[in-house]
């Protein structure tokens, strides 16, 4: 796993790099270019994390007119989908930039999504992981529980007893895909050790507990019974006796999701 180890490095650089640094489209153009090099999943990846990028930004601070250029680099073909939202928008139709960042996030789960096939292809046989994360998240978000429940459900069968597991960032562009209460436990760290952003101990959440976590929350909001709970609490257990103890995110899941779960059962009335 010599090579996957690198890979993974990479792979937590990228957003780290995209957070820190304003993109401009000589920097959006060479790192497309010399990411496609080593492997095209990087480009993809780049992409993903930088069309998110775009949408924090104009979700915070109003749409400014060199977005436009950064976007085409990004998207390159693809982008006649957005300049219609585009024209408007660069009128400052305030009312249009919801739709502009919706359609960013979107278009950037998708790529999150192709990036995750590609690394199934060439890690595949290694280990398993999950193709479908950023899907269930994206599912999340919309309030499609049920479609949610469906893949995280999926993605703890597949992942439960592995070993090595892959990360989701949790660094401000991914902000707007998670859960309150994931920002509010990542804000927390941050808070005690601003440094620990380029550790991805401290910058990341496994697949497993981001899954555990969104098949927890979705049972809750779709009323399932507590023997659904149960197992999913049992799922827990076992994820959080192997998880290292210096990934503190997802110690700190592991726990709210047992919390939760046991909150809720001893809400229950007894009849």
């Amino acid at each position: 796993m010599t090579c996957g180890v690198q890979f993974f490095l990479a792979e937590c650089h990228i957003p780290f790099y995209v957070s820190e640094h304003s993109l401009t489209v000589r920097s959006c153009t060479h790192y497309v270019n010399e990411l496609t090099k080593i492997d095209v999943c990087f480009s993809v990846y780049f992409s993903a994390v930088a069309l998110l990028h775009v949408a924090y930004k104009i979700s915070r601070n109003g749409f400014r007119d060199e977005v436009v250029p950064i976007l085409s680099t990004i998207l390159g073909r693809n982008f006649s989908q957005f300049c219609d939202v585009l024209s408007p928008t660069a009128r400052k139709n305030e009312s249009n930039i919801p739709e502009l960042v919706g359609l960013l996030q979107k278009s950037a789960v998708e790529h999150l999504t192709t990036f995750r096939q590609l690394e199934a292809r060439l890690f595949g046989s290694e280990v398993a992981l999950a193709t479908t994360d950023f899907e269930a998240l994206y599912a999340y978000k919309r309030g499609d529980y049920q479609q949610c429940i469906q893949l995280s459900t999926q993605n703890v069968h597949t992942l439960l007893n592995e070993v090595y597991m892959f990360d989701v960032p949790t660094f401000p562009e991914f902000i707007p895909l998670l859960d309150d209460n994931i920002v509010s436990l990542t804000a927390l760290i941050l808070i005690e050790n601003p440094e620990c952003r380029s550790d991805n101990r401290y910058a990341c959440i496994t697949q497993l507990t981001l899954s555990l976590y969104l098949t927890t929350q979705c049972q809750l909001k779709l009323r399932h019974s507590m023997t659904s709970l149960a197992q999913t609490l049992h799922h827990t257990k076992v994820a959080e006796s192997r998880c290292p103890r210096s990934r503190v995110v997802d110690q700190l899941t592991l726990m709210f999701i047992e919390c939760k779960v046991t909150k809720h059962h001893n809400e229950i009335p007894f009849i």
